[in-house]
């Protein structure tokens, strides 16, 4: 027959599951917090995620059918001829120019080091060969980010008295460049080229993803 449990064993059996009990419930608050702090990371990128997928997917042209000018964002150029996805970006503004969205077009970017046009001055040549009216082009070779190249524009436009403008380049870009442009107090509406877009699914997720960080990175920096 077994003696019955002294009064000193029973405080001990009590005292340890009470221990167990607290280090469980440690545990469970450690994880909750992790949990509420992972959260609060992937919220907003999964949000921003979703918000780049959908402005890239827009085309405003589609309801908005004027604008003062056309803003073909640079990209690549190689003396003096624009890179395929220049190419892309400059007839996508050719287009809408030729079907009456605007009088005017701008074709922005400064010169890389050692390249001896700027981008502007490279896209704005090759307008020209597409019969684009000389009178109707313009150029800002300003900047060597799209948040300078933009900014450059929108002083441009002011001294033009421009205020309004659709704004191109690739679509995952729209984003960024409607939200930059608009804090730069132009009022901007996206007509992304898919012409110069990648091709490969697995490139074009590479460009949401880095959309999506850039995105956050603008708004957190204003760069």
């Amino acid at each position: 027959m077994r003696a019955p449990a002294r009064p000193s064993d029973r405080r001990s059996r009590a005292e340890a599951v009470l221990d167990s009990l607290t280090v469980s419930s440690r545990r469970g608050r450690g994880l909750l917090i992790v949990l509420l702090v992972a959260a609060a990371v992937l919220a907003p990128i999964a949000i921003t995620a979703v918000a780049v997928w959908q402005a890239a997917h827009t085309d405003e042209a589609s309801r908005v059918d004027h604008a003062d000018v056309i803003l073909v964002l640079g990209a690549a150029q190689y003396g003096g001829d624009p890179s395929p996805i220049f190419r892309g970006r400059l007839d996508h503004g050719a287009l809408l120019f030729e079907q009456g969205f605007a009088e005017r077009i701008m074709v922005l970017g400064a010169a890389q080091a050692g390249d001896e046009f700027t981008e502007a001055e490279a896209g704005a040549r090759y307008l020209l060969t597409q019969g684009i009216p000389q009178e109707a082009v313009h150029t800002s070779p300003e900047g060597n980010t799209t948040f300078e190249s933009l900014r450059g524009a929108a002083e441009r436009m002011r001294e033009l008295e421009l205020a309004s403008a659709f704004l191109v380049s690739d679509p995952w870009h729209n984003l960024r460049i409607r939200r930059m442009s608009r804090d730069l107090g132009i009022d901007g509406f996206v007509s992304a080229t898919w012409h110069s877009a990648a091709r490969s699914q697995s490139t074009r997720l590479q460009g949401y993803a880095r959309e999506t960080f850039a995105y956050l990175y603008y708004r957190v920096f204003g760069r």
